[in-house]
């Protein structure tokens, strides 16, 4: 039965499948189940394996779906339990329950363009607990970027039209062929307002003239200066895989920062 658990706990995690693990750490007295004994619990309940049935395993299938709903992307708690007293069960004993409970997270990354820095980028973002969003126009450069779930890439005719379907919270980044295609998307993110971050590979004067270019769709210039550009820390050279670096990075600091951490 391990193997099992081992495999789907493997599926679940692949596909990004919010689910609990639940194991029996501990049993003093008696109890129906033997310590070591484990149950996976996704949003449809019981998927595999068992802690006891009855009474406990309904009540471990309740705590494990409280936990599905917890805004964390990963829980560990323990519980204990006293049978008769708790439970409502004849059995004399207690145990302790292990939740391990995976919510995988909400954060979304839209990146549009496809280019050199996000082919570079892309890899350093796949191992993250991100969604993430890639648009271009460019069929064969979307074609080169990897495949996962939670990864998605989209070859459209128009990447700033696909900005109000964006997920609110996300952090946006516009690394797109140039000045011409950036300002439509960077425009209609700030008219939308919900991007705590909004970036745009760059350097500095290309940044003064992006913010004169919004200014003059009408974007007000107090939310103007939440640009980000140049994007990524001031780090590295201008080689793509270093700008990725720094990109990623900025990204992980700013995350930490919105998250109070």
């Amino acid at each position: 039965m391990d193997a099992a658990i081992w495999n789907k706990l493997s599926l679940l995690e692949e596909t990004r499948t919010p689910h609990v693990l639940v194991v029996l750490t501990e049993v003093r007295g008696s109890a129906p189940q033997d310590v070591g004994a484990k149950m996976l619990v996704t949003r449809e309940g019981a998927v595999l394996g068992t802690v006891g049935g009855g009474k406990v395993e309904a009540a471990a299938i309740r705590h494990a779906a409280g936990l599905l709903g917890v805004n964390e992307s990963t829980r560990v708690e323990t519980v204990e339990w006293n049978l008769q007293r708790d439970i409502g069960m004849t059995c004399g004993g207690a145990v302790v329950f292990l939740f391990h409970a995976r919510n995988f997270s909400s954060w979304s990354i839209a990146i549009f363009g496809a280019g050199h820095v996000v082919q570079a980028l892309a890899p350093l973002l796949v191992p993250l607990e991100a969604r993430v969003l890639i648009f271009d126009t460019r069929a064969e450069w979307i074609a080169r970027l990897p495949k996962r779930p939670g990864f998605e890439a989209h070859c459209c005719p128009d990447p700033a039209a696909e900005v109000d379907a964006l997920p609110a919270g996300s952090f946006l980044l516009a690394i797109t062929q140039g000045h011409a295609t950036d300002v439509p998307i960077l425009a209609c993110a700030f008219r939308r307002g919900v991007f705590p971050f909004i970036g745009c590979i760059g350097s500095e004067v290309k940044a003064a003239r992006l913010r004169r270019d919004l200014e003059a769709l009408g974007i007000p210039g107090g939310t103007v200066r939440a640009l980000r550009c140049p994007l990524g820390l001031p780090i590295g050279t201008n080689a793509p895989h270093e700008i990725a670096i720094s990109i990623a990075a900025q990204l992980l600091e700013v995350r930490d920062a919105v998250a109070g951490r």
